[in-house]
């Protein structure tokens, strides 16, 4: 756990780089820092593979064939496809990304990769097509990352996320041109490029939309890819109402660990009105991230560290319908409040796989709560 801070003893560097480092997904120390997406020969028996389809506005690495693509923007969309290794849940602890210590990695420990293909536009849709085919699903599950993520970072993470919830869709990653470093001059260039992001991800929900193969949609964002999210939502509202509300294929938007402004989550709502899809929530009160976020942002409250029974939270949320999930009671000595969605992800993602099963709305209430709602009353 993150210590309490006197922030009035605090430079910014030192709370921004606080802040990066509690932020990070996945925990990468002692991970290899190049050529950890080039393919390996080596197989094991009883491993996973999860195949991820890509779609970024990041530039591809002229430097590291094992990154593919880097940190720096583009403005043209990039497709790829990577299928990821993962261990037996024997030989692993479920919910952590397992990095190899060294290259190649040992596919028995480690997760590795099978095979990291860039892709058109044309090659992408045919592929999702394919795999919705063979797997004879319809549903899309669609990851926006959050701060300090490298490319490889966000690929094994929702590797991680698909295989450990075993949700019934084909994965679709939406990764933003984060420069996963640990420098302040990285923490402004992330809420830049968050925000340069927006439209990318509109794009890609009305490829998906426009898709015949494709059922439902469903998006899942954390920490600062929430911002991108619910930017994206606005601007689908805004442009065309009755598309974003009657016939978009997006059924759910779950928000975990959302380090958004709550006086701007506000504003962003009204603008949506009516034209949105629900929306899931999931806080931890005891996140240490998001109440170094709160400080930056000018002690204002953020989205994923509020506490949901209070007011005026308590009556807004519910007045929008807005599910509200309180991580808060998972805790367990040690663990990462602001990744604790994906490290619990059995109690967490029980729910999400079980209504998206039965094909119901993260929003609609059941007289039969699901065990994460008992558990968030």
């Amino acid at each position: 756990m993150l210590p309490v801070l006197r922030t009035s003893r605090i430079s910014a560097p030192a709370i921004l780089l606080a802040l990066s480092i509690a932020a990070a997904l996945g925990g990468c120390a002692g991970r290899p820092s190049q050529g950890v997406l080039i393919p390996t020969a080596q197989v094991a028996p009883g491993n996973a593979n999860v195949p991820i389809y890509v779609v970024t506005n990041r530039k591809r690495s002229d430097v590291d064939p094992g990154e593919m693509f880097s940190g720096e923007r583009s403005d043209e969309l990039s497709f790829a496809e990577v299928t990821v290794s993962i261990p037996p849940d024997a030989a692993r602890k479920v919910g952590e990304v397992q990095w190899p210590a060294s290259l190649p990695g040992d596919p028995q420990r480690d997760f590795t990769t099978v095979s990291a293909d860039y892709l058109d536009r044309a090659r992408f849709t045919t592929s999702v097509t394919a795999a919705m085919k063979q797997s004879g699903r319809n549903k899309v599950l669609v990851f926006v990352h959050g701060f300090n993520n490298r490319f490889d970072d966000a690929v094994y993470r929702f590797a991680q996320i698909v295989h450990d919830s075993k949700v019934p869709v084909v994965p679709v990653l939406f990764t933003w041109p984060s420069r996963g470093e640990l420098r302040l001059r990285a923490y402004t260039y992330d809420r830049e490029s968050a925000n340069f992001s927006r439209d990318a991800l509109d794009n890609l929900l009305s490829t998906l939309d426009a898709s015949p193969a494709v059922g439902e949609v469903y998006l899942l964002a954390h920490s600062m890819g929430n911002w991108i999210a619910l930017e994206a939502l606005r601007t689908r509202a805004i442009r065309s109402p009755s598309v974003a509300s009657k016939r978009s294929k997006l059924k759910n938007v779950m928000l975990v660990a959302p380090d958004v402004d709550v006086d701007v989550f506000r504003s962003q709502l009204n603008r949506m009105g009516g034209a949105r899809p629900p929306i899931s929530l999931f806080v931890s009160r005891d996140d240490g991230a998001l109440s170094l976020s709160k400080t930056i942002w000018g002690d204002v409250a953020r989205l994923g560290d509020i506490d949901p029974t209070q007011e005026p939270y308590r009556t807004e949320l519910a007045r929008d319908r807005i599910d509200v999930y309180d991580l808060t009671k998972l805790a367990v000595a040690g663990d990462d409040a602001h990744d604790r969605a994906f490290e619990q992800v059995g109690p967490v993602v029980a729910m999400i796989r079980q209504r998206m099963a039965q094909g119901q709305a993260l929003g609609e209430q059941k007289a039969d709560p699901s065990p994460l709602a008992r558990l968030a009353e």
